[in-house]
């Protein structure tokens, strides 16, 4: 399993972070986004290494960028009204790899952060590179382009609510968790039905329309998943075991969904105008 995470954590450190901060704001974030490989690369190879000193000191280059990246989300809060859905994605994705982040470094020092198993603050680390950052970066795009926006401004708002509600879980315990698996695979469907519905037909190309038709369909039997495992957690059914949701679960988000849905994202904000990209607006 480990192999396995780390693979899945390195791709989301080194291409999906800086390729969704470009799909967030192209201008704002161009140059976070172009400096990012040089944090992501220590935090990627601490992986690979024995927990200890050195693993620990580059796990904390990758946590001081994420940190600075979380600021610079707190401070394009606008002021003077309330976050629409494409803005409260856009600070879930930019507040979540800071929580992976320290969950990286505690696990890479060996210190039970707040009690957790090493096992669980390594699963948190690609939790919140994809359930975290990709997903709801994709919540918010599909928000804002949506011609039918009930779904997508649900998907939104449910997706980051879920997200908080998975990380609160960690502290209440297996039932909130579950109830935060439950709003989060809300979310997710939701972001798959407009996809699917409303996206995906107004693809420029047969290979982006592909990609989004392979993102939304893997969404459907990935998130099963996910609600399995937290019921199995929260009532002591027969539910699959960590190794085996990396195997499926995880690599199903992070390729599947994450990797197909950002290169179709790609493809589609380079044929649309400026509107199409999740830019909050700046305070």
């Amino acid at each position: 399993m480990t192999v396995l995470v780390n693979l899945i954590v390195t791709l989301g450190m080194c291409w999906v972070v800086p390729v969704g901060l470009r799909l967030i704001d192209p201008i704002g974030l161009r140059t976070a986004a172009r400096l990012w490989p040089l944090a992501a690369a220590p935090g990627a190879l601490c992986l690979w290494l024995p927990r200890g000193a050195a693993a620990t000191a580059l796990a904390g280059v990758y946590a001081v960028a994420a940190l600075a990246l979380a600021c610079r989300g707190a401070a394009r809060l606008p002021r003077t009204r309330v976050p629409g859905p494409a803005e409260v994605a856009a600070l879930t994705a930019l507040l979540s790899p800071s929580v992976a982040a320290c969950a990286l470094v505690a696990e890479r020092s060996g210190h039970r952060l707040f009690g957790f198993g090493l096992d669980i603050l390594a699963l948190t680390v690609p939790h919140f590179h994809f359930a975290g950052f990709a997903a709801a970066l994709v919540a918010g795009l599909v928000s804002r382009s949506a011609t039918h926006g009930r779904w997508a401004r649900g998907a939104a708002y449910s997706v980051p609510a879920g997200t908080l509600l998975v990380l609160l879980g960690y502290f209440a315990g297996d039932w909130a968790e579950l109830l935060g698996a439950v709003v989060l695979t809300a979310g997710m469907w939701a972001v798959a039905l407009v996809t699917w519905r409303d996206v995906r037909p107004g693809a420029p190309d047969p290979a982006t329309g592909a990609l989004l038709a392979v993102s939304a369909s893997v969404l459907v039997a990935t998130m099963v998943l996910a609600l399995w495992w937290a019921a199995g957690e929260a009532t002591g059914v027969v539910h699959p075991t960590l190794t085996w949701m990396a195997a499926t679960h995880g690599l199903g988000n992070a390729f599947g969904f994450a990797l197909c849905s950002l290169l179709a994202w790609r493809r589609l904000t380079a044929d649309r105008t400026a509107p199409a990209r999740l830019a909050p607006a700046a305070p």
